[in-house]
């Protein structure tokens, strides 16, 4: 494809907020975070195999005893939010960290799966720090 002659009304979406469908028998606390599966089903995040981390609930969802995607949960995509750690991550700002459960981040040496969640953006103390979740690579 040939590069651009003229200028070019390049669309953009707000992507601050999404939602996301919900495992069937998941429940999701505000605050927490959250991943999906393969199949775009959102649940609390974890060290598990195939997940993807999506965002910060923004509101409690519970789908117990509901099926495969019957209700969506809202997430924060950006922002820097206060998050638990799993080690001391003070000689670590600027560097990624990864979902350990669904409201602690660690290196990715102390996990399995490396569910990556965003960036070391300042320290709180040792076991809390603020998470830059928009920045991921």
């Amino acid at each position: 494809m040939a590069g651009l002659i003229a200028d070019r009304n390049t669309v953009r979406k707000e992507d601050e907020h999404a939602s996301y469908p919900v495992l069937a028998n998941a429940k999701i606390f505000a605050g927490s975070m959250v991943c999906v599966d393969a199949n775009g089903m959102a649940q609390p995040a974890s060290d598990a195999a195939g997940l993807i981390f999506v965002g910060i609930a923004r509101a409690y969802t519970d789908n117990t005893g509901g099926a495969l995607g019957a209700i969506q949960v809202p997430v924060w995509r950006t922002y820097v939010f206060g998050l638990d750690t799993g080690s001391d991550l003070t000689a670590h700002i600027g560097d990624l960290v990864y979902a350990l459960d669904d409201h602690t981040v660690d290196l990715t040496g102390n996990t399995q799966h490396q569910v990556r969640v965003g960036a070391v953006s300042e320290i709180t103390d040792a076991a809390h720090a603020w998470i830059d979740i928009e920045r991921k690579a």
